[in-house]
């Protein structure tokens, strides 16, 4: 097993594999609803973006799991309006159709990182999935120990991510198991409970 930094863009088969792997990893949640189209063009800016990253496990030339990754969501974000409006506006025009209740929730989404803004510098992880079939296999772990390894701790205080807090112990155990601690249980609008986990080096 191989992880390594994302970096060149014109592999496109890359991006579609990572899409691929969310759509297996994030059945029934709302970035999945939004279609393939959609999450292309956000894991195309994780790329593209100089603040933000995405690590790839990889067996035999094929991508079994990734990581996303920002130090800067709020950047991250008005990169994608400012360089992805017209494609993020016609993928999420035919969620909209499906689904009007969308559109709340996508600007929702969008304002999220400025409203979530701190004096401490760190990095946000965005996103990890892996293929079904190489599950409790250890990759996930790579992937969060290769972050950890990238991460200069010296700048960055520590790691931060969002994961539900009922009907997911799973998740809460992995990260947990990798060494975050839970700072907070909040609260959506949709009324969605969270768990805020961080990992610090010296904790």
């Amino acid at each position: 097993m191989e992880v390594r930094e994302f970096f060149e863009i014109k592999d496109k088969g890359t991006i579609d594999e990572i899409v691929e792997i969310h759509l297996e990893t994030f059945t029934g949640f709302f970035l999945t609803f939004m279609g393939r189209g959609f999450l292309k063009q956000m894991y195309q800016s994780y790329v593209c973006y100089e603040q933000s990253g995405i690590l790839i496990a990889t067996e035999n030339e094929n991508v079994v799991g990734f990581l996303a990754y920002s130090s800067n969501l709020s950047g991250l974000y008005k990169y994608m309006i400012r360089h992805r409006l017209v494609p993020f506006a016609w993928y999420s025009a035919g969620a909209f159709f499906r689904k009007p209740k969308v559109f709340m929730h996508l600007i929702r989404a969008f304002l999220k990182p400025s409203e979530s803004e701190r004096e401490e510098a760190y990095v946000e992880l965005a996103s990890i999935g892996v293929r079904p079939e190489q599950k409790s296999k250890g990759v996930g772990s790579q992937l969060i120990d290769a972050l950890k390894k990238n991460v200069n701790f010296s700048k960055y205080k520590y790691v931060t991510l969002e994961t539900d807090a009922n009907d997911n112990e799973a998740a809460n155990k992995f990260y947990q198991k990798n060494g975050f601690h839970l700072v907070r249980t909040f609260e959506t609008h949709e009324g969605r409970s969270m768990n805020e986990y961080q990992f610090r080096p010296e904790a």
